[in-house]
């Protein structure tokens, strides 16, 4: 389809339409309303994202992305230590965090095993899981996984990467459903979802 706007306008739109959920209509929709409200909405938003493309880095302890290092969470002395919560993606810890039902400290994969798409442990922060189990300061690990086929294979992975450290190692109950992402669960299920885990 030949362009119908100029080029930058062109980029904004491919740009946009490779955001989760965007696709060329909705991002078409969006980059009209960025252009609408120029200096409300278009402005402010060039603004941030240079500054987050420049100020966010990622955790070196659990892998969340932050403007420091080590990030707001790990540098939280309230938080219990001896707890660990191994989440998919930052995307679930900011769902956790918003629950205010875990104090403990979090770890961030990275994404998740999967043979189709050729993902093995490698490519995961698996080793600095087992680094900071084997640290010693760890009591549990709250393996916080999808309830999807790869979910289930990288917790059993994990379980049993981590058997023998001594380490407790637990699964959230199944208030989670099948095929969901904590990123998208209210705040009441995720609360009893961590309040039942149980030994994985």
């Amino acid at each position: 389809m030949a362009a119908s706007a100029g080029p930058e306008i062109e980029r904004l739109i491919g740009l946009l339409a490779k955001l989760p959920g965007m696709g060329p209509r909705s991002a078409r929709r969006a980059a009209l309303a960025l252009l609408k409200k120029r200096e409300q909405l278009l402005v402010p938003l060039a603004a941030s994202l240079q500054e987050t493309a420049d100020k966010v880095v990622s955790c070196s302890v659990c892998g969340a992305p932050d403007t420091r290092d080590p990030c707001s969470i790990c540098s939280d002395g309230s938080r219990d230590n001896g707890l660990i919560c191994v989440v998919e993606e930052a995307g679930a810890l900011w769902a956790m965090e918003r629950s205010g039902a875990f104090r403990g400290k979090y770890h961030v994969l990275g994404g998740l095993l999967s043979a189709l798409d050729g993902v093995g442990p490698e490519a995961l922060r698996v080793a600095e899981l087992a680094g900071r189990v084997k640290g010693g300061e760890a009591k549990e690990v709250v393996l916080a996984l999808p309830a999807t086929v790869d979910g289930q294979t990288t917790a059993h992975y994990l379980a049993e990467r981590l058997a023998g450290s001594g380490v407790e190692i637990t699964s959230l109950a199944r208030g989670v459903p099948v095929g969901g992402d904590l990123d998208w669960l209210d705040d009441g299920t995720i609360v009893q979802a961590l309040r039942a885990r149980r030994p994985a």
